[in-house]
């Protein structure tokens, strides 16, 4: 695997934190949420900004959000779709959520809208769950929270009780539900699954190739999994995918990415000796084979943090803690770190090439100017990507 980017800039970079969320939209990477260490607190971001990385650039900006703002959060659940961002569940002072709020990436605004749906009924209070979109739906699985004692089907194991959490009739614990939320009926939904369903887990990862939704490890009652199962999203039938020998360890708080038509990304992630981990795994959903990538990152370990699918199949990681975040909270990141997991295409290589060159080589920087109007401004946008920080130069 080629060399990633790092940017790690002076003049403007999103404040470190875990439990955010993260989506990519026009090359566009937008920050939300998530909480930081403040001495001995843990410190939930501000509601009203979102952190945006151009990644032709190389760099961030802030904005402030108005509207209908969610509470300040931090393990909620995000997608695009549509140009918009929809958030659902979460956990703030008040312990887990299950409102859904969206706002528009694409005219610039930032306005926050909360929305009430007007059939079905929204799935109960969840934090660290997942999602997958398929045509024009959200598919919500699993997720810690909050039941009443009345809404606890024991005839059913779709939801498992944490016996060190419950006050009165309010049972905590783990669930491998399935929700539909469809906002242009502003519906919930709760599909029949077939076959083997996973079991109950929260901090697992998931990701979508075409039909099929897949998930991945997570916290499973007091043990950390690496069981990767299917949901067909036409049919809802639930299979496990059975991997050969050379399979990565168990754990929690990582991601699983998609870079190709067959393959998921696997990267970081708790593991089941509570060590953060920095490897990085493939997994071919059709031959059902793990194989572990060597990647310039061996030591940054990450938990919690975010991965998002960019242009030509990159992989775009951002913040996280390199920290067993439940004993010492003060290893939050802040750095973008930026993945090639297939080969770049001719214009891409050139591209780079000059951005990176152009300074250090007369006849390149002679000849920048006779580049066509629309190919002079991608490699001038490439540039600012790949000029020196202030804290290189000074």
């Amino acid at each position: 695997m080629d060399p990633a980017v790092e940017r790690h800039r002076l003049e403007l970079v999103a404040r470190e934190r875990s439990g955010h969320t993260a989506v990519v939209e026009d090359n566009l990477l937008y920050v939300w949420g998530g909480y930081m260490s403040v001495a001995d607190d843990e410190v939930f971001l501000p509601n009203d900004e979102i952190w945006v990385y151009d990644l032709e650039r190389g760099v961030w900006e802030v904005y402030h959000m108005t509207g209908e703002a969610p509470p300040s959060m931090s393990g909620t659940c995000s997608c695009s779709l549509n140009g918009h961002m929809y958030i659902f569940g979460g956990c703030d002072d008040n312990g887990q959520t299950n409102q859904i709020y969206c706002v528009d990436l694409t005219d610039g605004k930032y306005m926050w809208k909360k929305i009430v749906h007007e059939i079905g009924s929204a799935p109960s209070p969840r934090d660290k769950l997942s999602c997958w979109v398929y045509k024009g739906r959200i598919i919500y699985f699993g997720g810690y929270g909050h039941k009443q004692l009345t809404d606890i089907d024991s005839r059913n194991r779709s939801f498992i009780v944490d016996e060190a959490s419950w006050v009165e009739d309010v049972f905590w614990g783990w669930n491998n539900e399935v929700h539909i939320f469809d906002p242009i009926k502003a519906s919930w939904s709760e599909p029949q699954t077939h076959g083997r369903a996973p079991a109950p887990r929260a901090a697992h990862a998931s990701a979508t190739i075409g039909g099929r939704g897949y998930i991945c490890g997570g916290r499973v009652m007091e043990t950390r999994t690496i069981d990767v199962h299917c949901l067909d999203l036409e049919s809802w039938m639930w299979s496990e995918i059975i991997p050969g020998s050379s399979t990565p360890v168990g754990r929690s708080w990582h991601t699983l990415t998609t870079v190709s038509e067959n393959t998921l990304f696997l990267f970081g992630g708790l593991s089941v000796d509570c060590k953060p981990m920095s490897d990085g795994w493939l997994l071919d959903v059709e031959t059902k084979n793990w194989r572990e990538v060597e990647h310039p990152y061996k030591n940054k370990p990450r938990l919690w943090h975010t991965a998002c699918p960019g242009k030509d199949s990159d992989v775009i990681v951002f913040g996280g803690s390199c920290d067993y975040i439940l004993l010492v909270d003060t290893g939050h990141c802040n750095d973008a770190l930026v993945f090639q997991m297939q080969p770049y295409p001719l214009f891409r290589l050139c591209e780079d090439y000059i951005a990176k060159n152009v300074r250090s080589c007369e006849m390149l920087k002679n000849q920048l100017p006779l580049l066509p109007p629309k190919l002079l401004t991608a490699v001038e946008m490439r540039m600012s990507f790949y000029r020196p920080s202030k804290k290189q130069t000074s």
